[in-house]
């Protein structure tokens, strides 16, 4: 009697299971038909969408299982993000996949990396320049942005730089934004009076777009920027090294001249 229980008992389990593996199929199943059942409404508010725009008029569509793929060509990096932005902006969609190539001038690295640098460089010139930094490198038209940012603004406004500079094919950012914290703003702003009051680094604070830049997080000091003399070099360190509730000083000043350095912006 028991070995009759136990083997209905097995037999229970066996078809709850098979019942539970195909409910689970069916589902995975009619997840992609659901999906697919907008994708003719979805096709034709994004092609309506790009129609509208100029910019978008060698960009084409197609849709799969609530999925966008845009293929064609702009002339601007940031005219592909914009068209990604505006499928997206479609009722029901569940993705959109940017296959659009950049197809504007031809314009060599070291003219890419040459114009971004000196407008990265001059991105929110001022006060709180002082505490940003952006280095960028180019490579067959992707350009490689990398730096630190204490409110994300100032990366904002670079990648808008960058985006918009006809050439660019193609950005990777990895510019992070610095932790909020009033305890490393306070060791910049005492960083900045240690570093600038200094007869000899003084001069850094006359041209706001070239400025020693001093990077704080957790308390780390990190200062970036281009100085005249190993001295003044030596200096920073020194004056920066002196700061109340500063943890340490990383000195990436780079040395006017000096054919091993790269400096950044």
């Amino acid at each position: 009697m028991k070995a009759t229980n136990f083997l209905k008992a097995v037999g229970t389990l066996l078809a709850a299971g098979v019942l539970s593996a195909t409910l689970f199929a069916q589902s995975m199943t009619a997840q992609p038909t659901a999906a697919a059942r907008y994708d003719n409404q979805i096709q034709t508010a994004v092609t309506q969408k790009l129609a509208a725009k100029k910019q978008f008029q060698n960009v084409t569509s197609s849709v799969e299982n609530g999925v966008v793929t845009l293929t064609g060509t702009v002339d601007l990096y940031q005219r592909k993000l914009d068209a990604a932005k505006l499928a997206r902006k479609a009722g029901n969609v569940q993705g959109v996949r940017n296959l659009v190539t950049v197809a504007g001038p031809n314009v060599s690295d070291q003219q890419l990396a040459d114009k971004l640098g000196e407008k990265v460089t001059y991105v929110r010139n001022g006060y709180d320049s002082t505490f940003d930094y952006f280095a960028l490198s180019v490579k067959d038209g992707v350009v490689t942005v990398e730096g630190e940012d204490r409110t994300g603004l100032g990366r904002d406004e670079a990648l808008a730089d960058i985006n918009n500079m006809p050439g660019v094919k193609d950005v990777i950012n990895n510019i992070s934004v610095e932790p909020v914290s009033m305890f490393d703003d306070g060791i910049r702003l005492r960083t900045a009076r240690a570093i600038y009051r200094d007869a000899v680094l003084s001069k850094y604070a006359i041209d706001p777009a070239k400025p020693i830049r001093i990077i704080v997080v957790n308390g780390h000091v990190t200062l970036y920027g281009v100085v005249d003399s190993a001295m003044e070099k030596t200096v920073a360190g020194l004056r920066a090294g002196q700061v109340f509730g500063a943890f340490g000083v990383d000195n990436k000043l780079i040395v006017r001249g000096n054919p091993a350095d790269q400096p950044g912006m």
